[in-house]
């Protein structure tokens, strides 16, 4: 499973990314309008909320599991789920929580 949760990490990291450098290449670096325009209509506010609880509850038990496992730097997923998002931070800990259990 350990490979598959890195596979999945370097996967998130690569579309994330991609995803917003074709958006910014295409729009502009204006962050504000990105988010106007995701926030939109109902579906957009649908994924948002979602997406914002889900990163929430990961953040949390991350930071929990961490603590019961001795798992140190748990920073370092926060920073992850904030400057990459879930799609890398959930598999990149689960990857390192293996290494634990």
């Amino acid at each position: 499973m350990k490979r598959i949760y890195l596979i999945l990490a370097v996967l998130g990291f690569i579309l994330a990314y991609a995803v917003i450098g074709a958006y910014l290449l295409g729009s502009g670096p204006e962050l504000g309008v990105l988010f106007e325009r995701f926030l939109s209509n109902q579906i957009g506010q649908l994924f948002a909320a979602d997406l914002l609880v889900s990163a929430l509850v990961f953040l949390v038990f991350s930071w929990a599991e961490a603590r019961r496992l001795g798992m140190g730097n748990w920073w370092v997923y926060l920073l992850a789920t904030m400057l990459v998002g879930l799609s890398f931070s959930l598999p990149l800990f689960l990857y390192f929580r293996e290494d634990k259990i």
